[in-house]
């Protein structure tokens, strides 16, 4: 690989994308008519919107089974390579990541699909790999779900070690690991630079496989007088470790002209119409099996995984969405992702009224609005 640098690798404003529009009802475990629609027309309009606009990435959930309640929540996904490949072919600027589930995803097929897509992009392909926590859908795919962190980890660690030989050695090679067993492989195409890795982790030995391997790690914002002092310490581990590390979270916006309309709406999609046995489903399965979220927290993140997937909460005006926003950059956030009860139709008032607030704040670059793709 060269030494070009991805856009997202060398951004020094605060990282702006959105989370899940593959997935049926987005972010949001609600039962309202207008709850988003993942078709891909409805992706690749969004994704025309957001280029246009200066968002900086797309990042995809990978699921395999719903979670169950009236609507199958995550029921209906695009899967994450297929979908990122496409979007890339029909953006120019916006970085588009796939989410891998290492235990369901060869090493050498992976390698390979994203240098075939950073070819496609130019260069604007991301991979979020996924170390495994959801049980059940290890169980749908025939998997063994090991029951420790050090397996899955120590697992991840020698699979993203090949996909990084086969981006790097220009000779075949053989590979006798303890999980692998590969006969002269060669990674050919190979990326033509850095592509920016993410992940998301909450256990020790998970933010170890962060700091070691990924320029993002991803984790939610619930309490930030925590996060400022957990981001801290993260930086503190990547410097140990002689590489820097960046940190991203997720939040759920609700941005209308007055608060009451946002906080009226927030109630009637998160709240009077949730599906709460989908939300139990989900709280229940995260709590199980992964640590991504502060369990000592527990029915504060119920509440917020209805209205936005356990998301920081971005509810009111555009100034009083602006201020959480930047509340996040000031706790140490290098950014976040944004999701919408309905995508296409909220984006645009985002746009036209909270990013110009940003950008008057120096947290954001100006943007000049780009030609749509034909």
């Amino acid at each position: 690989m060269t030494s070009q640098s991805n856009s997202m690798l060398s951004a020094d404003h605060f990282l702006l994308g959105t989370f899940s529009s593959n997935c049926s009802s987005g972010m949001t475990v609600t039962k309202v008519p207008e709850r988003w629609d993942n078709s891909w027309a409805n992706n690749l309009k969004l994704a025309r919107m957001l280029d246009d606009a200066g968002i900086d990435f797309m990042l995809p959930i990978a699921r395999w089974i719903g979670y169950g309640g009236e609507t199958n929540f995550h029921g209906n996904v695009l899967e994450t390579i297929t979908w990122a490949a496409a979007l890339l072919s029909q953006t120019r600027n916006i970085n588009v990541f796939a989410t891998i589930h290492t235990a369901a995803n060869h090493p050498v097929v992976v390698a390979k699909q994203l240098a075939t897509m950073d070819q496609i992009s130019g260069g604007r392909v991301g991979l979020n790999i996924v170390a495994g926590w959801n049980k059940p859908e290890y169980e749908a795919l025939g998997l063994t779900l090991p029951d420790d962190h050090e397996t899955r980890y120590g697992y991840a660690q020698e699979w993203f070690d090949i996909v990084k030989a086969l981006w790097t050695r220009t000779e075949a090679f053989d590979w006798d690991g303890k999980f692998f067993q590969l006969k002269n492989v060669l990674g050919d195409p190979r990326p033509a630079a850095e592509l920016p890795i993410l992940n998301a982790a909450g256990s020790g030995e998970g933010r170890k496989f962060a700091v070691k391997n990924a320029n993002f790690l991803f984790t939610p914002a619930i309490d930030l007088s925590r996060s400022k002092e957990e981001i801290a310490a993260l930086k503190v581990q990547g410097v140990d470790a002689g590489r820097p590390v960046d940190v991203l979270t997720f939040s759920h916006v609700v941005c209308r002209p007055t608060e009451k309309e946002a906080r009226d709406y927030l109630e009637h999609t998160g709240k009077t119409n949730a599906d709460w046995e989908a939300v139990d489903n989900l709280v229940r399965l995260q709590f199980a099996h992964a640590q991504s979220f502060p369990h000592d927290l527990l029915a504060l993140i119920r509440d917020r995984m209805a209205a936005g997937h356990g998301g920081f909460p971005l509810v009111g005006t555009p100034e009083q969405v602006a201020e959480g926003i930047i509340s996040l950059h000031e706790a140490g956030f290098g950014g976040t992702t944004l999701s919408f009860v309905d995508y296409v139709e909220e984006f645009p008032y985002f746009r036209d009224n909270v990013l110009p607030i940003l950008e008057a704040r120096g947290i954001r670059p100006a943007q000049k609005m780009a030609a749509a793709v034909a």
